[in-house]
């Protein structure tokens, strides 16, 4: 069978969201290779049958020099190993990998996840990412995005060709493993919602905030919970004393991060994201998995995975006044009616969010390739 090169700016990235992929090539016969980053991830990566190569790659920022090493360091790689196809997440993977490997004639299927800060801020970084994507992506076999807008909005720019793009419903979830009956259940009657985010503005950390300050007086025996990573990487990260003040004044309770997000849902009575944009939200599909009803904002990625008054419910963007009106809706529903809308939320997710149905997609698509490659 063929050779796979996969890569990603982040090793957990791989195991978090790309497993099953990783799990259906190998068992497919393919010979499958990561280059990553040098991080905790590596061994699981290994776990998965995979080979990996260290290949540093900064998250943030972007350097010429350091872009040109980056370009060069894929070259070399694809130059020793010879895949026959490479696949890529993330954007400096998805532009220097794919533009590497058109260097030598190999197919590059690109995966466009998120738009990220770059595109939900106009600015030069905006215009500079745009000419990169143009550059890396326009030799690319396939690029698939995860939702309609994204796509829409880099063939309107020109930076794919339509012919060249397919949508996929996100990275897929494995219901299986986000099964909410392998959880006990609640033994309080406190009422938790959870955020579950990287901590920078992007994800409408602030409006939580500021919707749970608005709701603490009415509703004293909720509880707000913030579960994930600060990004130092990112400009828009929140500062840790903002965090710590946050916590110190009683607003929000901090949980850390976690490599296993399933006990906190299952904690939980409702999930929140007041994100800015997503691609498909990993983490709307987690708790719709977990049969926990979310509110979510009115945005690409978010409005995808939530059917509005079924399975979830959806809010305004950066406005923190109808986030807090939806959180006050959902705490006025009885308990049947949100266990109800959690039920529907996993059997939506099931039936159009399924990992095999991503696994297929990538099948086909390397099929695909392959056999162009062989015609050419």
């Amino acid at each position: 069978m063929s050779r796979v090169l996969i890569s990603a700016n982040a090793g957990w990235n791989i195991v978090n969201f790309r497993s099953g992929l990783v799990r259906a090539l190998i068992a497919d016969g393919h010979a499958v290779i990561a280059a990553i980053p040098d991080d905790d991830a590596v061994p699981a990566v290994r776990a998965l049958g995979a080979r990996t190569i260290v290949l540093p790659i900064a998250r943030g920022g972007v350097s010429v020099i350091g872009d040109l090493i980056l370009v060069a360091r894929f070259a070399l790689i694809i130059q020793a190993e010879r895949p026959d196809i490479v696949l890529s997440w993330t954007i400096k993977p998805n532009v220097y990998g794919a533009f590497a490997a058109a260097l030598f004639g190999i197919p590059a299927i690109a995966n466009i996840s998120g738009l990220g800060t770059a595109f939900i801020r106009s600015n030069w970084l905006t215009i500079l990412v745009k000419g990169l994507y143009r550059i890396g992506l326009g030799r690319a076999a396939l690029v698939f995005f995860q939702n309609e807008d994204d796509c829409a909005l880099f063939v309107g720019f020109g930076l794919v060709r339509p012919a060249r793009c397919a949508v996929l419903p996100g990275s897929g979830i494995d219901v299986t493993a986000f099964d909410p009956s392998a959880y006990p259940p609640k033994t309080d009657d406190v009422f938790r919602f959870l955020l579950i985010a990287r901590l920078i503005r992007d994800k409408g950390v602030h409006e939580f905030v500021d919707a749970a300050r608005s709701l603490a007086s009415q509703h004293p025996g909720v509880i707000f919970e913030i579960l994930g990573p600060i990004d130092r990487d990112n400009h828009t990260a929140i500062a840790s004393a903002t965090l710590q003040r946050w916590i110190d004044d009683g607003a929000i309770r901090y949980l850390g991060s976690a490599d296993d997000v399933r006990p906190a849902i299952a904690r939980a009575d409702c999930i929140v994201l007041p994100s800015y944009r997503e691609g498909t939200s990993r983490v709307l599909l987690e708790a719709a998995a977990m049969a926990r009803p979310a509110i979510a904002t009115d945005v690409p990625g978010c409005r995808d995975v939530i059917v509005d008054g079924v399975t979830g419910l959806l809010c305004r963007v950066r406005d923190a006044g109808d986030l807090a009106a939806k959180m006050t809706t959902m705490l006025d529903m009885t308990t049947a009616a949100r266990v109800a809308m959690g039920a529907a939320a996993r059997a939506d997710v099931a039936r159009r969010f399924a990992e095999s149905l991503i696994i297929t997609a990538y099948r086909a698509a390397i099929a695909k390739a392959l056999q162009d490659k062989h015609i050419q």
